[in-house]
């Protein structure tokens, strides 16, 4: 049986809660629209396609939720998160309304259509949204797992989609860090779709590798357990994110502090990128592969003290 794709999951997931969740709500931007096709016939007042509107489409779901809906609002990262951000800022954090968007595309999925389509900064600027969940899945199964977890929590939700995935299913379990491995030199934290070519880079090192599907709210208390001192009780860490490097480091900080920290942070590098191709060429392009990443890790591990 051929695995479904994020996207694919979505629909089917959605579908499922749709037809036992009268409260849930969706709203297209022109976006998707096939894999929404059965509960669009099914309940077709509660899937509404406004077009190639997305700031109308966030505020349409706003309403929604002003009236006791779920709304899931969904489109390409950079349309979802960028353009409408002033109304996910206003409509739903201001008002602490409860709702779900649900991306494709990031950081560069259609990196073949310039830049544009591409959003590595989307975790960046939603994380300094009070109220607002972050959920970075790393396979379909586990955004099925996230999403139910969390779409009913009446927080807006932002749940980031990719074409890449890992290759297995983790139990994972929304705002908890999964334990992937343990080690004594440093503390590996791989998000969402990075944890495969993680596991791969630090093959062979003494490192823990913790596993974040859930950026925001972050589980502080896993990482402090989980990540040892080194024998000057520094406590080194390496990120590796799908997004902006170091967009994370400030949950690192607070999650350890007053302790001291040594942070590598491995993401997509904060530069234009002008070239055009698929994701796994920009990968290589940025060095967001299993390669470049050990590289980085033991660059980071010979001048930790």
């Amino acid at each position: 049986m051929i695995e479904p794709t994020m996207r694919a999951q979505m629909g089917r997931t959605i579908e499922d809660l749709m037809d036992v969740d009268p409260h849930l709500v969706v709203i297209l931007a022109n976006i998707s629209t096939g894999y929404i096709e059965r509960p669009a016939t099914a309940h077709p007042e509660r899937v509404i396609n406004v077009g190639i509107m997305e700031q109308t489409a966030v505020s349409v779901a706003a309403g929604f939720a002003l009236e006791g809906f779920i709304p899931v609002v969904h489109s390409i990262a950079p349309f979802l998160v960028e353009r409408p951000f002033e109304q996910i800022k206003d409509d739903f954090c201001y008002q602490r309304l409860g709702g779900n968007f649900i991306s494709i595309g990031a950081s560069y999925d259609y990196g073949t259509d310039g830049m544009t389509h591409q959003a590595p900064g989307d975790v960046a600027i939603l994380r300094t949204l009070p109220g607002m969940e972050i959920v970075v899945p790393g396979t379909p199964a586990e955004f099925d797992a996230l999403f139910r977890a969390a779409y009913a929590d009446g927080s807006p939700t932002y749940v980031r989609l990719h074409a890449q995935r890992n290759t297995l299913d983790r139990a994972v379990r929304f705002g908890r860090l999964e334990v992937e491995r343990s080690g004594s030199l440093a503390t590996v934290v791989a998000v969402g779709p990075m944890l495969d070519r993680t596991c791969e880079a630090v093959d062979g090192l003494d490192v823990t590798v913790l596993y974040c599907t859930t950026v925001v709210p972050f589980d502080e208390g896993t990482l402090r357990s989980a990540a040892p001192a080194g024998p000057t009780g520094v406590r080194s860490i390496v990120l590796v994110e799908p997004f902006y490097e170091g967009t994370l480091v400030p949950e690192l900080v607070a999650a350890l502090r007053p302790d001291p920290l040594r942070i590598e942070a491995i993401g997509v590098p904060r530069r234009v990128l002008s070239n055009y191709g698929g994701p796994d060429e920009h990968d290589a392009h940025v060095g967001l592969t299993a390669t470049g990443i050990r590289e980085r890790i033991e660059a980071f591990l010979r001048t930790t003290g």
